[in-house]
């Protein structure tokens, strides 16, 4: 009786030990962030904010794959840790720590040697550090839990014959599938687990697995329908024919057997091959693969039957990302870590088995444990992740756009320019090149060469909603309002849910003089997005045009609840209360604008028109003063610096400013305000009283 408590407290022990050892490997990516993708599956999820996110996450085509019970973990990580990533950082990491040890009782009941070194090796190997450390791949470890579960369950339910343990295997499987499609190979290890144990696949495996291989095709039809309509689209990821995929695929297997043995150099993008279908030599690694399998089943009744399982089940779990379907990440490189997790197992089982040496096993393990250490701080920022991505791959076009991206977020605007120039120049057919590069010309200032990029960006890409949009921005600010208006048109037509396109477009309509036609899109772009505080901002200074003033009170209201430190809301919003005689309002509004950016001109001047309609004269010759040394050639604040100083029965310096307010306006070309200018210059000569 004392043999069972001893064994099982002797096993929780090992288990806790290899979690425990897990985590001190993974301690660097407790600090880490958020990185590439995370945004999208995370931390900006719109389907996780909507109403009936559950079921939009498991019964529509709201996100860009179907891995629903992935998202749902997220969703729920989400409502728990919000934007703090080490929370989400730790649920990978034990994920991964809890596949390990159910790895190891797998093996231990196949009566594999080496079975607690080889989840140890799993759990230390660094390949497998960029499944664990970037939180979007959490798809990967929930995967991987649910499909070592599968084999447990499966391996139970053949030795006691339960059918609960079938069961529980076919709803595990379920579970990995529905978690990321990678483990849909899955039946065929059950058919080679067949072999391994009895030497033969009889039709009674072959019966059993049918349902595994039933519920494998149809989540894989699902995940293929929604990776070719959600997350490709119209992109083009790969151009060549089978084959050149055919050749690839031999590339692709020894370059993971070589990463699985010698773990150095581990890049988040690799180089992206060209195949030369044409060169014999382009199939060498084919031929060599093939006569890998000759050899071992030659010799599989010895040693060969471990390797040639061993390297079956690598090739097998490998198919899924060796080219014959297009992924969208086949766009940067044909080859990646995280899509070696689950094949690597064949490998280290192997490994594992092979060595006898308890010296060797502990100099291995702490060998890898330091390699996963130091690569997990690639995983730390993005602006890391990028940097040493291109230490390792300068020609990645994509890691040289996305650290320009990283660094345009900062502000750091001339060194994100000089990555966008690099990865124009490296793919000069990239419409995302263009467009980022185009962007930060177009935050420098340089109109010109920002517009020359964003339509080469849509001579790529003509239906790229967000460079007609941005476009339609840069030639707004040249003042090419009509071919603005059709590039925002453009992009709308493409993507009509975008709320920037309708503000822009409100804006450009605004400058036409359609004032009417600029309130219905202001107003549709907050259709789509309540909380635009800028939307609601030019919408109540579009309805103050059309003298709805009360209307547009209300906006700049709803506008400062939404962004309270923004300036022109609260100067717009005294604007409003300034027509509506609500003076005290307005000076506080116009002191809060002020408080915010103090070189603010137009708002001196407004606060000087109500400190003078207070009977404050002296503090609005001040603002004025103030206005116009900010602006120097700002024509309203030079008038009403003459009609305060007339107040103050400054008669000559009054008449000196009203001539300057009105020599101003003429040469901004404004005449009709000149001509109002000069009017009042005229009533103020002749004595009478001047107009507010």
């Amino acid at each position: 009786m004392g043999i069972l408590p001893s064994s099982w407290r002797r096993d929780w022990l090992l288990g806790f030990l290899l979690v425990a050892v897990t985590l001190m490997a993974y301690q660097p990516v407790w600090q880490a962030g958020f990185i590439w993708d995370d945004d999208e599956f995370v931390t900006v999820n719109p389907v996780f904010k909507s109403a009936h996110s559950l079921y939009r996450l498991w019964f529509t085509a709201s996100t860009l794959d179907y891995y629903p019970m992935t998202f749902s973990m997220l969703w729920l990580e989400w409502r728990i840790w919000a934007n703090n990533p080490l929370g989400y950082h730790l649920v990978n990491v034990l994920l991964h720590a809890l596949s390990a040890v159910l790895l190891w009782r797998v093996l231990q009941r196949l009566n594999i040697p080496g079975a607690l070194l080889a989840a140890a090796l799993f759990a230390l190997h660094p390949v497998n550090v960029e499944s664990v450390a970037w939180i979007s791949e959490g798809k990967n470890t929930l995967a991987m839990f649910f499909y070592v579960g599968t084999l447990l369950s499966w391996l139970k339910f053949e030795d006691s014959g339960r059918r609960r343990w079938y069961g529980l295997a076919l709803a595990a499987f379920a579970l990995a599938l529905f978690s990321k499609t990678a483990a849909a190979p899955l039946p065929l290890v059950l058919l080679g687990l067949a072999w391994w144990r009895r030497g033969r696949v009889g039709w009674k495996d072959v019966r059993r697995a049918v349902p595994f291989f039933l519920i494998a095709a149809a989540l894989c039809w699902v995940t293929v329908w929604f990776h070719y309509h959600r997350a490709i689209g119209p992109e083009v990821v790969r151009t060549d024919g089978f084959w050149s995929r055919l050749a690839g695929a031999g590339w692709a297997v020894w370059f993971y057997l070589y990463k699985a043995v010698l773990p150095l150099n581990l890049a988040f993008v690799y180089p992206r091959w060209q195949i030369d279908v044409r060169n014999v030599l382009s199939y060498i690694p084919l031929v060599l693969l093939a006569a890998a399998f000759v050899v071992c089943w030659r010799w599989r009744r010895s040693l060969g039957k471990a390797l040639f399982f061993g390297l079956a089940y690598f090739v097998v779990m490998l198919l899924p990302v060796l080219g014959f379907l297009n992924i969208y990440f086949m766009r940067y490189s044909l080859v990646a870590d995280h899509w070696e997790y689950f094949a690597i197992i064949g490998p280290i089982v192997l490994a594992a088995a092979l060595i006898r040496r308890p010296v060797l096993a502990v100099v291995l393990l702490l060998a890898l444990g330091a390699l996963t250490w130091r690569q997990c701080g690639m995983y730390a920022n993005v602006e890391t992740l990028w940097l040493q991505t291109i230490r390792l791959n300068p020609e990645s076009w994509m890691a040289q756009g996305n650290l320009g991206n990283a660094l345009l977020q900062k502000g750091r605007v001339d060194e994100a320019i000089t990555h966008f120039q690099k990865a124009v120049e490296i793919k000069a057919d990239d419409a995302d090149a263009h467009y980022n590069f185009g962007i930060a010309l177009l935050q420098k200032g340089r109109l010109d060469e920002a517009i020359t990029h964003l339509q080469e960006a849509l001579q790529i890409k003509p239906d790229y909603a967000e460079a007609h949009n941005n476009l339609g921005n840069a030639l707004l600010q040249k003042g090419r309002v009509d071919e603005a208006i059709t590039h925002f048109q453009k992009g709308m037509e493409t993507k009509a849910d975008d709320a920037d396109a309708h503000y822009n477009f409100a804006t450009a309509l605004l400058q036409k003089g359609r004032v009417d036609e600029a309130i219905d899109e202001y107003q549709e772009a907050l259709q789509i997005k309540p909380n635009y505080a800028e939307a609601r901002n030019n919408l109540g200074n579009a309805l103050l045009q059309k003298g709805r003033v009360d209307e547009a009170i209300t906006h700049f209201q709803k506008g400062m609840e939404i962004k309270a430190d923004d300036a022109d809301a609260h100067y717009n919003f005294a604007t409003a209360l300034l027509q509506k005689g609500r003076v005290d309002e307005a000076i506080t509004h116009l002191q809060e604008a002020l408080q915010i950016k103090p070189d603010h001109a137009q708002a001196h001047n407004n606060l000087s028109i109500a400190l003078r309609q207070k009977g404050r004269v002296d503090e609005a010759i001040t603002h004025c003063q103030k206005a116009l040394e900010i602006k120097p050639d700002f024509a309203e604040a030079c008038y009403n610096l003459g009609v305060a100083l007339g107040q103050k029965g400054k008669v000559d310096e009054a008449i000196a400013y009203y001539q300057k307010a009105i020599e101003l306006a003429r040469a901004a070309g404004r005449q009709d305000v000149a001509e109002q200018f000069n009017g009042e210059l005229k009533r103020y000569e002749a004595g009478l009283p001047f107009h507010h």
